[in-house]
């Protein structure tokens, strides 16, 4: 029974993996001519943290580490997934760049 609920919560991250995925995808799409996407390199997404919406470029191999799928649920319930400028994470920007730091020093 154990195996079928670890099945059930992986199979519901990658549907999240692969709807937030396809949302970063579509941005560029969408917004081809905003030139806020154009710096975008292949792989990486971007992402607005903060009160003063501090945007960041974050390689795609984020989504995969639980901390940042955490990060994601809760922009998802508090904000959507449909924003024009992109998704917006709510947390304090320090937080956010120790997160992404830990990401790449783990990476190396």
């Amino acid at each position: 029974m154990a195996i079928k609920k670890s099945s059930k919560v992986a199979t519901s991250q990658a549907a999240s993996l692969k709807k937030i995925l396809k949302r970063c995808s579509s941005l560029g799409k969408q917004n081809q001519g905003n030139c806020y996407i154009k710096d975008v390199p292949k792989g990486h997404f971007p992402v607005y943290v903060g009160q003063d919406r501090s945007r960041y470029v974050v390689p795609i191999s984020c989504l995969a580490h639980p901390d940042f799928q955490t990060l994601l649920q809760l922009a998802e319930e508090e904000f959507g997934f449909e924003h024009d400028m992109g998704l917006t994470i709510p947390c304090d920007e320090v937080v956010f760049q120790s997160l992404i730091s830990m990401f790449r020093k783990n990476s190396t």
